[in-house]
């Protein structure tokens, strides 16, 4: 009986699990066992359990409609998948349980399988809320995370915000100090236009004035010539009166003496004629006299030119011996020994003079020469170092002079040579190149007449570069390579008759070889402002103080005397403002602006020098100045 109530309570709990897997879509459950009250009978049960539950009334999607529709692949099932005869079993098991006496157990352990079913959905239940409190928890981590990552975003736009807002205001700062700056610049060129109109219309006023004032001067020229001509007219009237009161004698007086004098000399032409004929024909009757005179014409004619061709043939030799070589432009020493030394004495008689007025005068011991102070110094040192060495017999050094044109190297070499008691003499390095292959002989000529000077000399080579710079260069012609060998093997050894000084405006053309032979490199550099100052006032009491001064002499009181400058107005202050402006100036191109200065001043009508006219000059030589240096530097960029 036991084992029937167990068979028919666990047919129970499948129908139970049957209905309750049939149902498990629907809007509910419907377990098996519940809280309600039980049937009073089996057959109850049965029907209860048989029959599906009612939809209630409240709930607006029936049962039937929310339960999907399975497919029955059962036959023994309905279409819903419910197997009625699982149902019928449980049914039939209740009812045996029903009748037997053990139903009140057969419950028991049923509502203790419900307990203990119930205690396991509780446990899951408690589960079930420990995973949603920490799914809760990890939800409360992740928006804490979420929202702090938001914070920090915030924070970093914020700072993005207000790195921008920086940006942005020191751009509008920036542009604001550029917009600042255009209107000062534009302010700035507006100021200097208008003084650049001003001082237009200044010098149109001044030019303007000027105009008229040369008007009134040419109307009042006019006017003076107008005068002379009426008055020259009136007398030249009066003297033709009284010559054509005269020109009657006169005319008789020219008559008869003309008369007098053609018969006169008539008469000697006829008797001239005569004896020269009478010559010609007794030469031309008689043989002899023939004979003896077309020899005596004859010899006369040889000898004249065996005369002439011999004293050329002497001559030339005496030259090659004792002349000055060809390559001399020049020399302090004469042409020949002999010749020129009463006139170097007295030229070295005037030069002292000359020389001690002027340092008199200036305090400067170079004469023409203006150097900077420290350049100057380092030359009379050399100089005085060159007359001791000459007085010791000790060998001389060798000099190399470079820098821009016009820097006063020749000059300083000149007084370098007269300040030492040397001899000098001055030749340049372009002479050698068109003597081709007579380049070696020449040069050994001009060193073997060097030493022959008793004193010493100093031999200045001007653009020594022309031919003596670098060998290995592919222009340079095989004379050239022969003549600057030459001048190496003269000057291989120190010497105690010659020093050697060479100029140049690029020392770095100059083979090494000759580079190694000087001794002495000095540096001539454009001058400075108090050097321009000394040299303009140098030049302007040469070329316009003391314009047209003539040499005292027999002939100078037969020669015309020129017109004299007169300076008016011409102080220190003007002639520093004109050493300001000529910046950059050479002391050629000093002396140059001061023989403009007086061609200027010859060409006024006063032969005045003014202060308007020598800035006029100075302006107008500072702006050309500048137009040749762009072009030099234009020229020099595009090669």
């Amino acid at each position: 009986m036991a084992r029937a109530c167990a068979a028919a309570a666990s047919a129970l709990a499948a129908a139970a699990m049957a209905v309750d897997r049939a149902y498990a879509d629907g809007s509910f459950h419907f377990p098996p066992f519940s809280s309600s009250p039980s049937p009073s009978s089996p057959a109850a049960a049965a029907t209860a359990a048989a029959t599906p539950a009612a939809p209630s009334a409240g709930d607006p999607h029936p049962a039937a409609e929310e339960a999907p529709r399975v497919r029955n692949d059962n036959p023994r099932t309905t279409a819903a998948g419910f197997d009625p005869e699982a149902l019928e079993r449980g049914a039939k098991a209740l009812r045996e349980i029903n009748n037997s006496s053990h139903a009140k157990k057969v419950f028991e352990a049923m509502r203790k399988q419900e307990e203990t079913r119930q205690a396991e959905l509780a446990a899951k239940k408690a589960e079930f809320e420990v995973m949603k409190a920490q799914h809760e928890t990890e939800r409360q981590r992740v928006i804490y995370d979420e929202q702090k990552k938001l914070v920090q975003q915030q924070a970093q736009t914020k700072a993005q915000m207000a790195r921008y807002e920086d940006e942005l205001a020191r751009k509008r700062m920036q542009a604001d100090h550029e917009s600042q700056r255009a209107r000062n610049q534009e302010l700035v060129k507006m100021q200097e236009e208008s003084a650049i109109r001003q001082e237009q219309t200044r010098r149109a006023t001044e030019e303007q004035i000027q105009a008229q004032r040369r008007q009134t001067e040419r109307e009042r020229a006019e006017i003076e010539r107008e005068t002379i001509r009426v008055k020259a007219l009136a007398e030249a009237e009066g003297r033709a009166h009284e010559a054509k009161l005269a020109e009657d004698v006169n005319r008789r007086m020219l008559i008869e003496r003309a008369k007098a004098e053609r018969e006169k000399w008539i008469s000697a032409i006829n008797t001239t004629f005569e004896h020269v004929g009478g010559g010609l024909r007794a030469i031309l009757t008689d043989q002899n006299k023939l004979v003896v005179a077309v020899g005596g014409v004859t010899a006369l004619a040889a000898g004249i030119y065996t005369t002439r061709e011999g004293a050329k043939v002497v001559w030339g030799y005496v030259d090659r011996i004792l002349g000055q070589p060809s390559l001399i432009r020049e020399s302090s020493r004469g042409k020949y020994p002999w010749s020129g030394s009463l006139s170097r004495a007295m030229n070295s008689l005037l030069k002292r003079k000359t020389e001690s007025g002027s340092s008199g005068k200036n305090g400067n011991g170079f004469g023409d020469v203006i150097l900077n102070p420290s350049l100057q110094k380092r030359i009379e040192q050399l100089a005085g170092a060159t007359a001791n060495t000459k007085a010791h017999q000790a060998p001389f050094r060798n000099m190399l002079f470079y820098g821009p044109p016009g820097t006063g190297k020749t000059m300083a070499a000149r007084e370098l040579a007269k300040k030492s008691g040397l001899d000098y003499a001055l030749m340049t390095g372009g002479d050698v190149a068109p003597l081709g292959p007579q380049a070696v002989t020449k040069i050994h000529q001009l060193f073997d007449w060097a030493k022959k000077s008793r004193r010493g000399l100093l031999l200045f080579i001007d653009e020594a570069d022309a031919f003596l710079c670098e060998r290995n260069k592919t222009y340079m012609s095989e004379a050239q390579r022969s003549a600057l060998n030459a001048l190496l093997f003269r000057t291989g050894d120190q010497s105690k008759d010659i020093v050697l000084a060479l100029a140049t405006n690029r020392p770095g053309d100059l083979d090494s070889a000759v580079a190694d032979r000087v001794d002495e490199a000095l540096e001539f550099p454009l001058p400075g402002e108090d050097e321009r100052f000394k040299l303009l006032k140098l030049y302007l009491e040469k070329y316009i103080a003391r314009a047209g001064e003539q040499k005292p002499g027999f002939l100078s009181f037969f020669r015309r005397q020129p017109q004299k400058i007169e300076i008016k107005g011409i102080t220190d202050d003007i002639i520093r403002e004109a050493a300001a402006k000529t910046e950059g100036f050479s002391g050629r191109e000093i002396a140059k602006l001061l023989a403009s200065v007086q061609a200027a001043v010859y060409g006024s009508k006063d032969c005045e020098l003014t202060p308007s006219l020598f800035r006029e000059v100075v302006d107008y030589k500072v702006a050309e100045h500048q137009q040749r240096r762009k072009l030099a530097d234009t020229e020099g960029g595009g090669a």
